[in-house]
């Protein structure tokens, strides 16, 4: 009997060409895969809507930003619409089903956190979304881990150096005219949306523009609006304000210090490892860290004495931190929710940097000027 080890097939039909519906179907397909692991591996794309980083980033600017220079974060909800964030786009529908979360680990990248770079986070004290998925703020990393940080009459200052100053910094001014000043005089500064108060104009605006101002003949008087002298306790800013934005809230018992935004500090942000000695009168900066950042269950705050207490009730008197933490401040310095306000960043919050503007678009062209902002198109953000 003779067995046949190998057979040639000769009768074998060929494969089926595929019909025009099927050709797009799979096109759209692996655009959307491409897409979608090209915005979570490299670049994503991103907008300016707020005006907390003029004039160094305006209102309308659109960014890349490099998931690559800090290394990409796996996502922590992965039943997700792709290229989403927390709803169907056009709709209040939720892109995203969090029956399913997962451990959140960081791929390497080609540098850590720097001074003075400008970061997308996402907002550490957002509950509303899971952590991958909250809101994002764009900011400039004033202060990495273990930095002292103190505010003197604005100025800024890092482990007792004073810090370089954004070229493009601003601060709010209010200037009186000896008329009515026009709307020319503040757009050929590059002045946005002056509000009119009290016989003058609150504006923003750098320092060096403030000076310029000052010269012109028809300007009375100009000067900081409403500045913050030291010693002078805002109930406002970290760690002093009230925190109830949160399926915890967590409340400083009273105010514990006499910071401003414009008077800060000294406050060391936190670094992985440090060994923190708690006391009630420290405990209020280190609240969030231990509640909501490092996932403590069973820990408790107890208002009363100021301090945090363990499951089983006794004092929690030493921490160890888990991870590193980072101190943000927006470039419109008094127009701007950051740091002082909120406090640290998570480590695990960092999105990616924002390294250049692709587009620019104006919002109020009948202001004057295009409708495109040229000169910014392909500019790299310093």
């Amino acid at each position: 009997m003779a067995f046949s080890i190998w057979k040639k097939t000769t009768d074998a039909k060929p494969a089926e060409p595929k019909g025009p519906v099927r050709e797009w179907v799979d096109a759209i397909v692996f655009a959307v895969l491409a897409a979608t692991l090209i915005r979570w591996a490299t670049f994503e794309a991103y907008t300016i809507p707020t005006p907390s980083m003029e004039n160094s980033l305006l209102v309308g600017d659109y960014l890349f930003v490099s998931k690559l220079h800090y290394g990409p974060t796996t996502p922590i909800t992965p039943l997700q619409l792709p290229l989403t964030h927390q709803t169907i786009p056009g709709t209040s529908i939720p892109s995203y089903s969090d029956l399913i979360r997962l451990p959140q680990w960081r791929l390497p990248g080609f540098s850590e956190v720097q001074r003075n770079d400008v970061v997308v986070f996402h907002v550490p004290t957002e509950d509303m979304h899971p952590p991958d998925l909250r809101m994002n703020y764009i900011k400039r990393c004033i202060g990495v881990a273990g930095d002292e940080i103190v505010i003197n009459n604005r100025q800024v200052s890092v482990n007792g150096k004073p810090a370089d100053n954004p070229p493009q910094m601003q601060y709010k001014y209010f200037v009186i005219g000896t008329d009515v000043l026009n709307e020319e005089t503040f757009t050929q500064r590059g002045i946005q949306e002056p509000m009119a108060a009290q016989g003058g104009y609150v504006i923003d605006c750098t320092p060096a523009v403030a000076e310029e101002l000052k010269q012109l003949p028809f300007v009375r008087s100009i000067g900081l609006a409403l500045p913050d002298s030291a010693g002078v306790a805002d109930p406002r800013i970290f760690p002093n304000n009230a925190d109830a934005n949160t399926t915890q809230p967590l409340v400083a018992p009273r105010v514990v210090v006499n910071w401003n935004k414009d008077n800060y500090g000294p406050i060391r942000i936190p670094k992985k490892g440090d060994v923190v000695q708690l006391t009630a009168a420290n405990t209020p900066i280190y609240l969030k860290v231990i509640l909501r950042y490092e996932d403590n269950p069973g820990v408790t705050y107890t208002p009363a004495d100021g301090l945090l207490h363990n499951p089983d009730g006794s004092p929690l008197t030493q921490y160890t931190i888990r991870q590193n933490y980072y101190w943000m401040m927006g470039d419109n310095r008094h127009n701007s929710e950051d740091s002082r306000f909120w406090g640290f960043v998570p480590e695990e919050q960092i999105v990616g940097k924002a390294v250049f503007i692709w587009m620019s678009s104006n919002p109020h062209p009948e202001q004057g000027g295009s409708s495109i902002r040229w000169n910014r198109l392909f500019s790299v953000i310093h």
